[in-house]
């Protein structure tokens, strides 16, 4: 039976981006299918896999079809979060998209892959 696995990231550096997503989801590598091109990210907790980063050649896509959206429980919350996330190695991203009044602010890890932090409070569906 097919089953959805987990979220890949191309990245050029990398051990530095094992040390960015480790870091910015509490997420631990693993032995799990190690080489030279690949790591497998954890949840610390030990519920399993969350993550696969793979060494890439090609360039960060500036508009990527798939991208990692990462949740937050208020707008406090995602201030922090995502001056956090710079601090780790993160920038942020003059995105010329954002609707009026974002629930999103759109960063790029070290590796110039794109993602979302957003607050679910100012989410459409958001209570």
């Amino acid at each position: 039976m097919l089953r959805l696995g987990i979220p890949v990231i191309g990245v050029t550096d990398l051990p530095r981006a094992v040390a960015f997503w480790t870091r910015a989801l509490d997420l631990v590598a693993t032995e799990e299918w190690r080489s030279e091109t690949w790591r497998t990210l954890d949840h610390a907790d030990g519920s399993g896999r969350a993550l696969g980063l793979l060494r890439s050649a090609s360039p960060a896509a500036s508009r990527p079809r798939l991208h990692l959206d990462l949740f937050t429980d208020s707008t406090a919350e995602q201030e922090a979060e995502v001056r956090r996330l710079i601090g780790l190695g993160a920038r942020a991203v003059d995105w010329g998209l954002y609707p009026p009044e974002p629930d999103f602010v759109v960063l790029a890890d070290p590796d110039d892959n794109l993602f979302c932090v957003v607050d679910l409070s100012r989410a459409p569906s958001g209570s």
